[in-house]
Parts: C-alpha cells; structure tokens; sequence
C-alpha cells in the first residue's frame, strides 16, 4: 500500500509540472501535428506519451484526433490527415495493404511488442494446482475442475465465431462444457474478476494488452501452433471444415503519412521509437482501472515510472528539454 500512495502522488506531482511545461512551451519549432486516438484504452495512452514527447521534447502543436482503424485511414486515402496513425490494428484493416503498396502511408514500428493477444485462459491458481489444464487433453478430461463452463464472447465480436469454430473442433460441449455467452466485455472481465478475487475455476476467452490481464495473474491454454487455414474457416460461421488453432498475434503499428515522414525525419524517428511491451501496457492499464484515471492520467503514470524507458527514444535535444522529467 504505500508503494501504491507513493506512485499515485508521484503521478499527481508529475501531471502538474507537466502541465506548467505545456502552457510554457506551447509555441514550438515543429509545428502542427495530428496523430490518432483510438476509442480504446492502450491506444490513448500511447498517443498520451507520444503526444507529450512531441509536444514537450520536440516543440510540437499535437492535437490528438478521436477515430478507430478503418476511419483514420479512409480519412488518410481522402485527406491525407491526421499524421500519424498509432495502435492500428493491421489485422482488421484490408485497406493497409493497399495504401502501403501505392506509398501514401509508411509503416514505421510494432508499436505493441508482440502485439495484440488473444487466446482461452484459465486462473494460473489453476494452473499451478492441474498443469493439465493448460492442455487441449486435461480439459476435456476435467470440465469441472474449470467450472464446467466456457465464457464465450459477446454477440458482434469476431472473436465469437472463432471461439465457436475452436469449440467444435475440439468437441466441448460434448465432453461436458456449458458455453456461457456474455452480454458485454464487462461482464466478461467481471466474470474473471469475480472468480480470480474468490480463487474459483474459470475457462473463458480473453485478449490483450488489457486492464484484465495487467491485474489478473492469468494462465493461457495451448490450443496448438497457429494454422491459418484452420483460423480462417474458424472464424467463418458458414466453414464447416473447422480445426483447432491458436489465435495468431496480431501485429500492432506506427503508420505515418509518407509525406509526414519525409518532412518530420526527427519525428518519424522519434515515433519508430515508441514501442511498449505488452506487459507495460498490462501494468498501466491494471494501474488506470484501479485508480479510475484518465488516459492522459494513466501516460503521466508511464513518463513517471518508465523514463529510463523513454528517454531512450528521444533525440538528444529533446532529452535536454526533458530532464526535469527523467528519474
């Protein structure tokens, strides 16, 4: 506990003098520049951290644009704006290809090493206790060493076929398991929540980097190597040739304009940089759930606690002008 009210004053203290630096340095050298907020959590905190680098070490006018994968670039291909695109999740986007082939776009980093998770977990409790568990074969052999019951995505996620194409592959339901489909991806993580708090079994579906697996000490079950043609008719509801396979992980970028990066070298440099794992985004968004922050509050946590990280992807000039910040 006092760890914990060290860092969360650490953080106040921090987010303060970050704002007095703002108002100083607001005019800077580098001019304007737009960069993507994704609606969702790890994206804000990156573009958090990176439009605080741009802005504090580099001088720039960042305004953060609110928008997900397909939007923004359909916005690059018709606008050439916002400039830089981060957490586009390349996996979900046909369009990349494309605008990576005609050069509109320049892919500059995996912004999420090694990338976007996604897979069937069990407690590792559990784990510890059955090693089996963590296997194909123990689960079927004990379904109620897990609760008897598979938690399943909610209706619209893509994740939701997949798992059923896994499931019939693997002939779940006819070993035993219930599966449980969730209404949302609350009660999804308060599901986990709910059983982790009260060391109870639990099998289910989940993905990262998120809050849940930042807080939660979770074991993933081997699902067998990466088979893409099975994954493919998996995650068509119609394919009838389902097969087992895990998820593949799904790569995670920095995208730039091709213009942007061949008038700011200093800060495609900068952004081909600014890479987390995703045990350090896990840690930071367990951090921002338990303290109820905000994004830009969670980024401050990460400039905070991770400078020897940071200071490392920044230009010499700009490490100057960020001393004040590195620990």
């Amino acid at each position: 506990m006092k760890k914990f009210l060290i860092t969360t004053a650490s953080v106040a203290t921090a987010a303060t003098m970050m704002a007095g630096t703002a108002m100083a340095d607001a005019h800077g050298d580098c001019g304007e520049v737009t960069i993507t907020e994704m609606n969702w959590a790890s994206s804000a905190v990156v573009t958090g951290v990176a439009s605080f680098l741009m802005e504090q070490g580099y001088g720039c006018e960042v305004t953060k644009v609110p928008s997900s994968t397909t939007p923004a670039l359909a916005s690059v291909a018709e606008t050439g704006q916002p400039d830089i695109l981060t957490e586009l999740w390349i996996n979900g986007a046909p369009s990349y290809d494309k605008m990576s082939e005609a050069g509109t776009i320049t892919t500059l980093t995996d912004v999420l090493l090694p990338g976007g998770v996604e897979g069937w977990w069990i407690p590792t409790y559990l784990a510890e206790e059955h090693p089996e568990l963590a296997t194909m074969e123990g689960l079927l052999a004990n379904p109620d060493l897990v609760g008897g019951r598979f938690h399943q995505c909610p209706e619209g996620w893509g994740c939701k076929n997949t798992n059923a194409g896994i499931a019939r592959a693997l002939g779940l339901e006819d070993a035993g398991f219930e599966i449980f489909q969730h209404g949302s991806g609350e009660t999804m993580a308060t599901s986990i929540a709910s059983a982790v708090e009260n060391e109870e079994p639990w099998l289910g579906y989940y993905w990262g980097p998120t809050s849940v697996l930042g807080k939660y000490d979770m074991t993933q079950v081997d699902l067998g190597p990466y088979n893409e043609e099975a994954h493919m008719c998996n995650a068509d509801p119609d394919c009838e040739e389902v097969g087992m396979s895990s998820y593949p992980v799904g790569p995670v970028k920095t995208v730039v304009t091709t213009d942007f990066a061949d008038n700011h070298p200093d800060l495609a440099e900068l952004m081909s940089n600014v890479t987390f794992t995703n045990d350090q985004m896990n840690t930071v968004l367990a951090w921002q759930e338990d303290n109820n922050a905000s994004a830009d509050e969670a980024a401050v946590y990460f400039l905070t606690n991770y400078s020897d990280i940071w200071s490392e992807w920044v230009n010499e000039a700009a490490r100057e002008k960020l001393a004040a910040f590195i620990q």
